[in-house]
């Protein structure tokens, strides 16, 4: 009962972590490189947020319907 919820917030958990360790990879190349590479950097900084965000949503919908699946199956009486 307990562990299918859980492993549903280890997914989602590491999803979001993904992607913060990304940004910040991507923001730190400019510290790294120098100016110059904030041209490229900075794009790309852009669309991973756009992308996290977009991935935020996804994940919650899907962590949404599977959990209730999952208590509708842990309530019902069979």
């Amino acid at each position: 009962v307990f562990t299918k919820p859980f492993a549903l917030m280890v997914r989602l958990f590491a999803n979001i972590t993904a992607g913060h360790i990304i940004i910040l990879s991507l923001i730190s190349i400019i510290f790294i490189m120098g100016a110059s590479w904030a041209a490229l950097s900075g794009p790309l900084t852009l669309f991973m947020n756009v992308l996290e965000l977009l991935v935020a949503f996804l994940q919650a919908y899907v962590f949404t319907v599977l959990l209730c699946i999952y208590l509708n199956d842990a309530i019902s009486l069979h």
